[in-house]
């Protein structure tokens, strides 16, 4: 074949029929993608989950500002440490959980007091954070569903499968995150993006 020839033929355009093939095996390979995380494990959704909303939760504390640690917008409200404070200390309960168990014929031990800055409850958040992750990962489905002991109505102490515990305690770290948004308003902190745009971070 002469250059030119070979030129034009290089530069010829992608038929429809080549065109519409591609964009078939586009689209299944994005629905079998799809349809393989719709049934993934218990395990692999809540790992999905719980590392996403992690990296969230991080982004907002990270937007408050550490010397208005002691902003507290009630009487009854907790503090700005006091409630960032709680992302580790149920870190940590979960650890509890899925190792030693947990033991209600005690009393609870109190919370310690939260450390003054914020930095450093964001590290031990983060730190305790790994370490349910990797608790979960060495467990199977089956594993999951084992029952541990915990409060499911007032004064009532009942089995929950330890997936139920910890999706529990995802839904309250989320539930406190919200919170801590509105903490962030008050202390003239830019509000980062959590499932949408803000006014601080716009999409478009």
């Amino acid at each position: 074949m002469a250059p030119k020839a070979k030129a034009r033929a290089k530069s010829k355009p992608v038929g429809r029929k080549t065109a519409h093939k591609t964009a078939r095996k586009t689209a299944h390979k994005s629905a079998a993608a799809k349809h393989s995380h719709m049934h993934a494990g218990a395990k692999e959704q809540f790992l999905s989950a719980f590392g996403r909303e992690h990296k969230t939760t991080v982004r907002v504390l990270k937007a408050y500002p550490n010397e208005k640690h002691e902003l507290r917008p009630h009487g009854k409200s907790k503090s700005a440490a006091e409630l960032a404070w709680i992302f580790p200390m149920e870190s940590m309960l979960a650890q509890k959980a899925l190792t030693e168990g947990l033991d209600w014929s005690k009393p609870m031990a109190s919370s310690p007091p939260p450390p003054k800055s914020l930095d450093a409850i964001i590290a031990m958040y983060e730190t305790a954070h790994a370490k349910v992750a990797d608790l979960v990962e060495d467990m199977s489905d089956d594993d999951l569903m084992e029952t541990i002991q915990f409060p499911v109505a007032p004064r009532t102490i009942g089995a929950m499968p330890k997936i139920e515990f910890l999706q529990m305690l995802l839904a309250d770290q989320i539930h406190h995150r919200g919170q801590f948004s509105v903490y962030l308003r008050m202390a003239d902190a830019k509000v980062p993006s959590i499932y949408g745009p803000t006014a601080d971070e716009p999409w478009m």
